[in-house]
């Protein structure tokens, strides 16, 4: 296990206490308890489970709304139908905490703040305290999973993996993008395995004492050891029971077409999508619509994901081998190795 933070550098009791914060750009402070810690990534290493197991710990407060997105502005881009709950203003933001009890650790985990550029810089304006966790994962299994999950959600249609890399350069010049992808920046796969650069941002505000460092693999072998690593990076009891989650898997989508076809009409704003929402309202009452259309849904459109292209998972070691390199460097850890990138042609 990596845990990059030096002892010490408590986080104290008056970190449990609300006090006032700006929020970025503004002059007029906010009051309200607003986070502790913050699980800034990565997505698809572990961070759902992480937050499920860390929400019932007695002495941790994590919001139901698990992703506020709040602090990254390029996760705004182009706004996507919001879930309720979700945060405009700090305000909004510090009411996600304020059911936290003064003896609690109040968090939150959003995967694409260590992608964000700009969602440091955010967190130490208004929380320059804060303590932040990352799990982080080999390279070209990340990419591949979260290539799955974007097509899973909307942000990706290019169902192959190889043209989906190749269409970086054309996406960040805003074009061939997918039509109703709602985080375009992300689709330029390469910025979400700059490790270093992304832990720095976060170093420069934070120090390496306030920052703790998982690999995925690891977290994968014993989950709980993570979680307990986690609960003392936090300063509180680590003999807590804690139960093992797996969730949010990566599945395969069936059909593209019947995928956004699905996606239109529950989504949709247009005639034909309100009125099958207006019938579905009419036919199933409204305790009965909610999980079973989602597992409905799951089945229809979901199955396990094919088996990855050995070919392309070595040729992104290949391109990816500094930043492993230069990640084992900055971690003192032999990653290199361990993610067998000295075997590489």
């Amino acid at each position: 296990m990596t845990e990059r933070s030096a002892a010490g550098g408590g986080i104290g009791e008056e970190a449990l206490v609300p006090r006032a914060h700006r929020m970025p750009g503004t002059r007029h402070p906010v009051t309200g308890r607003l986070p502790d810690f913050f699980i800034v990534g990565q997505p698809k290493s572990g961070t759902t489970a992480l937050h499920h197991m860390l929400r019932r710990h007695p002495q941790i407060f994590l919001p139901d709304n698990k992703e506020p997105w709040f602090f990254a502005t390029e996760l705004h881009e182009r706004r996507p139908p919001r879930p309720a709950g979700t945060p405009v203003t700090l305000d909004e933001y510090a009411a996600l905490f304020a059911a936290a009890a003064p003896e609690q650790r109040a968090g939150e985990a959003t995967p694409l703040y260590l992608w964000s550029h700009t969602a440091a810089d955010a967190i130490a304006e208004v929380v320059p305290d804060a303590r932040i966790v990352a799990i982080l994962r080999e390279p070209a299994s990340l990419l591949r999973s979260l290539h799955l999950q974007f097509l899973e959600t909307y942000i990706e249609t290019e169902t192959d993996l190889r043209r989906a890399l190749e269409l970086e350069d054309a996406r960040r010049e805003g074009r061939q993008l997918p039509r109703h992808t709602y985080w375009p920046a992300a689709l330029a796969y390469s910025e979400h395995v700059r490790y270093v650069e992304q832990l720095r941002r976060y170093e420069r505000h934070f120090g390496c004492e306030r920052m703790l460092v998982l690999i995925y693999d690891d977290y994968r072998r014993d989950n709980l050891a993570a979680a307990r690593s986690v609960l003392r990076f936090l300063e509180v009891d680590d003999g807590v029971p804690l139960e093992p989650a797996e969730v949010n898997p990566t599945v395969g989508v069936r059909s593209q077409r019947v995928h956004e076809i699905v996606h239109a009409l529950t989504v949709g704003r247009g005639p034909f999508s309100q009125a099958t929402k207006r019938a579905l309202k009419l036919l199933v009452p409204r305790r009965l619509r909610r999980d079973p259309w989602r597992a409905a849904k799951r089945r229809l459109l979901y199955a396990e994901p094919q088996p990855p292209d050995e070919q392309l998972m070595a040729e992104l070691r290949v391109r990816y081998r500094p930043e492993v390199v230069a990640l084992s460097e900055y971690l003192g850890r032999d990653l290199v190795t361990e993610w067998g990138y000295d075997r590489l042609p």
